[in-house]
């Protein structure tokens, strides 16, 4: 009997109590690592040194990219972090005894490529990277499923390579050195318009409590406006205002001239571009609103009518408005603004193909093959990241809570770095030390800094998100809604679609509605009418105190309602849910609305990354950029303000 729809769907209706993984045993021994940590921490008294024993990387059948459940920063790799930013007192290490002449606070794309610099200039340097997740890669965590026997692979974070601006000689030649011809393989390996091949569009999920009623309008772009808002649920008049700003010519300032355009569009929110001088109807303000949570985790009302002309957003075309950019626009808009942007190159399991191949090369015994396309389907061997003896080591599950030099950092010879694993502080020193972690927690983690570099480090308020994977067992209801892709404007998931069609060495990606495959949903909590920063904070605090049932209802809530016309059924066709949560996710970039004019030279991120002595900053952060060059070349600046010292 068919389910009625004006009622909420109960969880039996959603298949919440089908069985799909939801939980696994490596998250559950973190959090038992978590608790051990803690209570000692927080009685301030009577702590001991629990015992030595096997880490959980050395474990046979340790492989965290089949995790399912509450991924990203999952529960484990913050708390240690958290009670040090709150001024937890920590106990006395137990020094290892270990030496090294790098010691690296975090492995993702910025310190891996950290780790190849140094190594390429000091090739019998002895490196330790410590990272705080169970897995490495940081942003760039790679999603893996086998459903009914084949496998299927998505980004559980960083999603390519591409950039506003070409990949520079240092980021193109980091990529070369693990064998990505990015230009090659984005011609040979993408299949941009298969789904497009078969009929399927663009789409946008009205929903009830937003416009009245649930509609699927398909055909975004792709089909004549008129046919494509037929049955939508807005008036004829928000009907003519889409048009209006999506194909017309209008030029909303008639008596300016393009520069005096762009000055005012940058002090102007793309919510007052429309509302102000386009004067659309209100629905179609709801329509648009979470049109740039995909560039920036914040709606129109946050971003500027200047960055979102530089994105290509709709409403621009009557201005004529000269190209290029103008000072004040973000990272992002500028660089497409001025060049086009880079090679644009998505691998399977997203960028997480690049932390391999860095891996590779600074490991090679841990990453089986030599070739681009054993990179995607080789399986990592994690008891090889870390073993005695060996030039550079990857130690995982390990949260940095300090690091000193011995002595004044203007004359000391070493740095001391302390960790907590397993609710064990330990000790280490070494030569030199790079922090390649978010920009927040590195005064907590050098308290000797001054006082001004700690103020510009605050500064980096990162974009919190969410990248859900969906494992579906076939995509008959995404063909039968002649669908690919659904932008949900006033979903919980702003957007959901089906898997990139990437063909690369023997991983092929499916061509029937019959196959297996995965769905990508994407999350940016925010809270509109506020600054953008102060949305972010919201946002993260939100995130961190959401469980993973309350994502897995949404996920299965909002599939079935904006695929009912193709007959999804949540409870049959999900077999697995991996929910990638990023409290600190993009890098911020400047925001004319809200953020002062400064030179560069004066900007947080750059006061900010400032060499301390014997310690260096490299992350995304500190190029103020969400992109995999701006890391790698914040790993290169970093690594040779240590050697030119």
């Amino acid at each position: 009997m068919a389910r009625d729809r004006r009622r909420p769907p109960s969880d039996r209706d959603l298949g919440m109590d089908r069985p799909i993984t939801r939980r696994d045993f490596l998250q559950g021994a973190a959090l038992a690592g978590t608790g051990l940590a803690t209570a000692p921490l927080l009685a301030g008294c009577g702590y001991r040194t629990p015992a030595l024993h096997t880490a959980a990387q050395d474990l046979p059948g340790y492989y965290p990219p089949r995790l399912t459940g509450l991924r990203g920063s999952h529960p484990g790799a913050f708390e240690t972090a958290h009670l040090l930013r709150d001024g937890a007192r920590l106990p006395a290490p137990l020094e290892l005894g270990e030496e090294y002449d790098l010691v690296i606070v975090g492995a993702g794309i910025s310190g891996l490529a950290a780790a190849h610099f140094y190594r390429t200039a000091q090739p019998n340097a002895r490196v330790l990277l410590l990272e705080n997740h169970d897995d490495f890669g940081g942003h760039a965590k790679r999603n893996e499923f086998e459903i009914d026997g084949q496998l299927r692979l998505l980004n559980g974070g960083t999603y390519s390579i591409e950039s506003p601006r070409p990949y520079s000689d240092i980021a193109d030649g980091v990529l070369r050195a693990i064998g990505i011809d990015a230009p090659a393989l984005a011609k040979s390996t993408q299949k941009k318009d298969f789904y497009a091949s078969l009929g399927l569009g663009q789409a946008v999920f009205f929903d009830r409590e937003t416009f009245g009623a649930d509609h699927l309008a398909v055909g975004y772009g792709e089909r004549p406006w008129a046919e494509f808002l037929r049955g939508a649920p807005l008036s004829e008049a928000a009907k003519h205002d889409v048009e209006r700003l999506e194909a017309g010519h209008v030029d909303y300032l008639p008596d300016l001239t393009s520069a005096q355009k762009k000055a005012r569009l940058l002090r102007m929110s793309y919510r007052a571009y429309l509302q102000d001088l386009a004067r659309v109807d209100p629905a179609v303000l709801d329509l648009y609103q979470a049109r740039t949570k995909g560039w920036w985790g914040v709606g129109i009302d946050a971003i500027s009518a200047l960055d979102c002309w530089g994105t290509g957003l709709p409403g621009f075309k009557g201005l004529n408005l000269e190209p290029g950019s103008i000072p004040g626009m973000g990272y992002t808009p500028a660089g497409f603004a001025d060049t086009g942007g880079s090679v644009f190159l998505h691998f399977p399991d997203g960028n997480a193909t690049v932390a391999r191949g860095l891996v590779r090369r600074l490991i090679p015994a841990a990453v089986p093959g030599t070739s681009v396309e054993s990179l995607v389907s080789s399986r990592v061997d994690y008891r090889r990241l870390d073993r005695a003896g060996e030039p550079v080591r990857l130690r995982l599950s390990s949260t940095v809570v300090g690091v000193h030099h011995d002595g004044a950092p203007g004359s000391a010879r070493e740095v001391r770095v302390r960790y907590m694993r397993d609710g064990r502080v330990l000790g280490i020193r070494a030569r030199h030390c790079v922090l390649a972690c978010y920009n927040a927690i590195i005064p907590y983690l050098v308290p000797e800094l001054p006082a001004a570099q700690k103020a510009a480090l605050h500064e980096a308020v990162k974009t919190p998100l969410v990248y859900a994977s969906v494992a579906i067992r076939h995509w008959r209801a995404f063909a039968a809604a002649g669908t690919h892709s659904i932008y949900s404007p006033g979903g919980y998931f702003s957007t959901s679609r089906l898997n990139a069609t990437v063909d690369i060495g023997d991983y092929v990606s499916p061509r029937s509605p019959d196959e297996p495959n995965l769905i990508w949903m994407t999350r940016t909590p925010c809270k509109p009418g506020l600054t953008e920063h102060e949305q972010n904070r919201i946002g993260r605090a939100e995130l961190y105190a959401t469980p993973f049932e309350v994502f897995e209802r949404n996920i299965r809530e909002q599939l079935g309602r904006s695929l009912a016309g193709g007959g999804f059924d949540p409870p049959a066709d999900i077999a697995a849910i991996t929910v990638n949560r990023w409290p600190h996710g993009y890098a911020p970039e400047n925001n004319s609305l809200f953020d002062p004019d400064l030179p560069e030279s004066e900007q947080a991120y750059v006061r900010g990354r400032g060499r301390f002595g014997r310690i260096a900053i490299a992350n995304s952060d500190a190029g103020a950029g969400a992109y995999t060059d701006v890391a790698i070349e914040q790993a290169h600046r970093a690594v040779h303000e240590l050697l030119g010292a």
